[in-house]
């Protein structure tokens, strides 16, 4: 029996499972009577590490892209390191000074 492995649009690791970050917070949507947002395909650790990082505001006026995720610094140096990790292991998230 083979499992299936996706891809962690972030940090690239394959995972068995991934969650649905909305690059727009739903919390801001609905407060502003908005349209739910796109949304990518995360693992859970990239997932907990963006919230730990930023405010829902901040995700939806200048981190609303993948592409804005990835080249901000704090996530870059976390997705560097993620990348290297296995994918198995339960990664603890903090705050990058």
């Amino acid at each position: 029996m083979r499992s299936e492995f996706v891809k962690c649009e972030l940090c690239d690791r394959e995972m068995n499972n991934l969650t649905v970050h909305h690059l727009i917070p739903r919390q801001y949507t609905k407060r502003k009577k908005l349209e739910i947002s796109a949304t990518i395909d995360i693992c859970s650790a990239c997932h907990r590490q963006i919230h730990v990082l930023f405010d829902n505001k901040h995700l939806a006026k200048e981190l609303n892209s993948a592409e804005a995720l990835r080249n901000e610094p704090k996530m870059m140096k976390f997705l560097t390191w993620v990348s290297k990790q296995d994918p198995q292991k339960k990664i603890s998230v903090r705050r990058i000074r």
